[in-house]
C-alpha cells in the first residue's frame, strides 16, 4: 500500500475500555437494530444511558456496511457512531462490508466536522471476523481515509485484550 508514512502518527492502538475515551465519537460495533447488545455494543449503551436507547429507537436501524451517528449522552465521548459489521463467512464481500463500516464511520465523522475517533475490532466478537484479517482491514482501510480527510487528527483503535493489541501493533510496525 502507497501511503504516506506521516499519516500513521495519527493512529494508536490501545488495550482498554472504548466507553473511558474522552474523543468527538466512538464508534460502536452495532447490530442492525441499534438497540443495543452484547459485547461492546451493550457496554456502549449500559455506558451512555437510556437516552441513548431511545435516540437510536427513532432511527430505524442501520444496514451492515454504514453507519450512523448519535449524541453521546453520559459517555466522555461526544458522539457515538453506530456500524454493523459483516458476520464472517470467509468470502470477499465479508472484506468490502468490513471495509464499508471504517469507510462510513469516518466519512460521517468528517460531515460532522469531528476530529479524534475510537474504534473497537468491528466483528470480531461473535460475528466470528478473525482478528488478524479484520485488523488488516481497519488500517489498510483507515489510512486510505487519513490521506483523503486531513480534518481527522487523530484514530485510536481499543482492543479489548493484549493479544488483539500486540496484533495491531505488529501490524501497523510492518506497514512502516
Amino acid at each position: 500500500m502507497m501511503i504516506e508514512a506521516g499519516y500513521l502518527n495519527q493512529i494508536e492502538a490501545r488495550e482498554g475500555d472504548i466507553t473511558k475515551l474522552a474523543v468527538d465519537a466512538i464508534v460502536n460495533a452495532a447490530n442492525t437494530s441499534l438497540l443495543g447488545g452484547g459485547g461492546v455494543d451493550g457496554a456502549i449503551h449500559r455506558a451512555a444511558g437510556p437516552e441513548l436507547l431511545a435516540e437510536c429507537r427513532g432511527i430505524g436501524g442501520c444496514p451492515t456496511g454504514e453507519a450512523r451517528i448519535t449524541k453521546g449522552y453520559r459517555l466522555p465521548a461526544r458522539y457515538v457512531i453506530h456500524t454493523v459489521g459483516p458476520v464472517y463467512r470467509g468470502t470477499p464481500r465479508d472484506r468490502e462490508l468490513l471495509s464499508a463500516c471504517y469507510r462510513n464511520s469516518i466519512e460521517l465523522a468528517v460531515r460532522n466536522r469531528l476530529s479524534t475517533l475510537a474504534f473497537p475490532a468491528i466483528s470480531c466478537g461473535v460475528y466470528g471476523y478473525p482478528i488478524g484479517e479484520a485488523c488488516r482491514v481497519a488500517v489498510d482501510t483507515t489510512l486510505q481515509l487519513l490521506e483523503a480527510h486531513p480534518s481527522i487528527q487523530t484514530v485510536f483503535f481499543v482492543l479489548f485484550s493484549a493479544g488483539h493489541l500486540k496484533i495491531y501493533q505488529d501490524y501497523l510496525a510492518d506497514v512502516k
